[in-house]
């Protein structure tokens, strides 16, 4: 019989197995694996320079987060985009997101809508990059609705903002080169927190309900090049 100690794995191969998850997920969402990409263990191994053990655990995690498709005694693949799916993370955006602002805008306080102001005025810098941006736009929003959020709230939005993160960042892509385009986001955070200091459960609603609509026509431009080709 086993002995207790050897169900506990250790420390140094989940640490390995994080790290080959969070590299593989940022090179999904960047951009560097490709929509519809395949690649084999063996080749992820390779690359990364680990065992077959912690990339399979990665490739598991990011299965779950539906970044990935793993198919038995085959390939991987990079999950393509797809509209149905772009549509249903939306779906469920728009459930949870603004329930979630309209509680936190009564508990997020002026200084913190004062310093959430600051960074919105960032978005509008020509000089910051997608990668840049996308990550200000994850924590200006994750800081508007931790103060209401659970650890599940989070859990969920997290996998969902993940989720987005691919399309949205190649349809972010597509407007950059317009220099409107930094202006426009800069305003719509400003705007967003306009409803926040209202405190008027109804109206924060309302304009998360309208920031997430307006992203989804943004995402939605990841598909375009499918569609031309179709």
């Amino acid at each position: 019989m086993a002995s207790s100690g050897s169900t506990v794995r250790p420390i140094a191969s989940r640490s390995v197995a994080e790290l080959v998850t969070s590299e593989l997920r940022r090179s999904i969402l960047g951009g560097a694996l490709a929509p519809g990409q395949e690649f084999s263990l063996r080749e992820v191994a390779g690359m990364l320079n680990v065992s077959f053990i912690p990339v399979r655990e990665a490739l598991r995690s990011l299965e779950a987060e539906g970044l990935v498709i793993n198919r038995p005694g085959r390939s991987s693949m990079v999950a393509p985009l797809d509209l149905d799916d772009l549509h249903a993370i939306y779906r469920l955006r728009h459930e949870l997101e603004p329930n979630i602002a309209a509680h936190a805008c009564s508990l997020l306080t002026d200084a913190q809508l004062d310093e959430l102001d600051r960074h919105a005025t960032e978005f509008g810098d020509e000089k910051l990059g997608i990668d840049e941006i996308y990550e200000a736009h994850h924590a200006f929003h994750l800081a508007l609705l931790k103060p209401a959020a659970t650890e599940w709230d989070v859990r969920i939005l997290g996998t969902l903002w993940r989720a987005a993160e691919r399309y949205i960042r190649i349809g972010f892509g597509r407007l950059d080169p317009d220099p409107r385009e930094h202006g426009r986001r800069e305003h719509a955070h400003h705007d967003l927190l306009d409803a926040f200091r209202s405190r008027d459960v109804d109206l924060v609603r309302q304009g998360v309900h309208d920031h997430l609509a307006h992203n989804e026509q943004i995402a939605l431009r990841a598909l375009e090049p499918q569609a031309e080709a179709q």
